[in-house]
């Protein structure tokens, strides 16, 4: 099988269902973006972190692959089975963030971004999962999309920041507190 088609040539491509769009379509732009917080995710999962968060992350990007797959189908055209998403995805980001909130001090301030690169590429994937929520929400209302997908992309970010602060406590790296002059 050639992963080159040259159907894409002109600027369109083809959602599942054969609906061809153009690239610049939202709903391309959405699950482009996903598959974009999809590698961020493997990059933080490739750095110096505990196995368990390794872990977890490798189930959230099996739900990020859901996540494209469901925003690439074509809602009134394709007939492909794809997986869904459940509120069982939902709760386990849920879960691991009171797992760690356990450990970390209380959030009192804003945080910002940086301390170490792990640290900082779970704030890229926080923010790069916002802009996927973003889209998908725009999407939300043109045309069907799974309510869990916004939810999960939604809790997902927390889960990120969350993740990064952690991190930084394991690391021992201080938090940039962000402390507005006045």
């Amino acid at each position: 099988m050639k992963i080159y088609t040259k159907t894409g040539d002109k600027g369109y491509t083809s959602l599942i269902g054969g609906t061809r769009v153009p690239k610049h379509h939202l709903r391309i732009e959405s699950y482009g973006t996903v598959d974009e917080l999809n590698s961020y995710i493997g990059l933080i999962r490739d750095q110096q972190i505990a196995e368990h968060d390794k872990d977890v992350l490798k189930q959230i990007q099996d739900r990020l692959f859901t996540i494209g797959s469901l925003l690439a189908a074509d809602p009134e055209k394709s007939k492909m089975v794809i997986p869904d998403l459940h509120p069982e995805d939902i709760e386990l980001l849920e879960n691991e963030m009171d797992r760690m909130n356990e450990t970390l001090p209380p959030l009192k301030h804003f945080i910002l971004p940086g301390g170490n690169n792990t640290v900082s590429y779970c704030h890229i994937a926080r923010c790069v999962c916002r802009r996927a929520e973003r889209l998908s929400v725009h999407l939300a209302e043109e045309s069907t999309v799974d309510e869990l997908v916004n939810i999960y992309l939604n809790r997902l970010s927390d889960y990120l920041f969350t993740l990064a602060r952690m991190v930084a406590h394991v690391d021992k790296v201080v938090e940039n507190q962000w402390i507005p002059r006045i």
